[in-house]
């Protein structure tokens, strides 16, 4: 009986997929014995394939992207990753200028920019965030313009189309934009279709975007999606994104800043 002809790369990259697809996570060791390859071989294709954005790397495996069906609230967020944050709003801070007006999206990681904000003058803030707006209530060297809108309690946050329909009378610097979810394939989502206006519409209003957003919400997705990683001028993430992941999002042309808490 003939040897059965060893599959190309596409083609077991392929079949490394149809197995995900049924399984969500998968081993480096289960992806050997499925595949009758080596585990060096196994991972030079989970590589391939986190590069194209089709599959994610976990500690030992791979995983394809999961889906984010709810937002955690504002409390939540504020007790996770704070190195990271801070180090990503001090990467996001450097692309600050005196004078500007800049538009600081719901997030925690929004908030830690404020005291960056306050180091340059005649600067004016226009976010959805209360905690923003709490931070810089009583400082009148930045002109403070909150969006209003439908509240959303959980998040602290402003959205719908009454949100939107205020930043569309607004002409920004930049846009800093946060996000739940966001992927090479599907881009920047959300599973609230209610704060899709409003990001959009920041964008929409700024002669640059930049989304700031946390590694580990990387292939991750939301029902609703608000733009691709192409209409960002920059990304700005943390150093926890996989190596393959960020050669494929700069594979696109995108500028792309991998940030590290101090002192690691």
């Amino acid at each position: 009986m003939a040897e059965e002809t060893p599959l190309i790369p596409d083609q077991r990259r392929e079949l490394l997929l149809k197995h995900l697809r049924g399984q969500m996570v998968l081993s480096v060791h289960q992806l050997t014995e499925i595949l009758g390859v080596s585990h060096m071989t196994v991972r030079r294709d989970i590589a391939a394939l986190e590069r194209e954005g089709r599959a994610f790397s976990v500690p030992g495996g791979v995983r394809i992207a999961s889906q984010v069906r709810q937002e955690p609230s504002f409390i939540d967020k504020s007790m996770t990753e704070r190195p990271q944050k801070l180090a990503m709003a001090g990467e996001a801070a450097r692309l600050l200028r005196d004078d500007a007006t800049v538009y600081l999206d719901a997030g925690t990681t929004m908030l830690a920019m404020v005291p960056h904000v306050l180091e340059h003058t005649g600067m004016t803030v226009v976010t959805n965030d209360f905690s923003v707006v709490d931070a810089l209530v009583g400082r009148p060297e930045v002109e403070l313009i909150h969006v209003g809108g439908r509240i959303e309690h959980a998040n602290r946050s402003s959205v719908g189309r009454l949100a939107a329909g205020t930043l569309e009378q607004l002409s920004l610097d930049l846009a800093f934009v946060s996000t739940s979810s966001w992927d090479l394939q599907r881009g920047v989502t959300t599973p609230s279709s209610a704060k899709v206006e409003v990001k959009r519409a920041a964008m929409a209003s700024a002669s640059g975007s930049v989304l700031v957003a946390g590694s580990p919400k990387y292939g991750t997705y939301g029902m609703y999606r608000i733009a691709g990683l192409r209409d960002f001028d920059a990304i700005i993430t943390d150093d926890g994104l996989a190596e393959a992941a960020a050669a494929g999002i700069r594979d696109l042309g995108i500028e792309l800043a991998l940030t590290a808490p101090s002192g690691d």
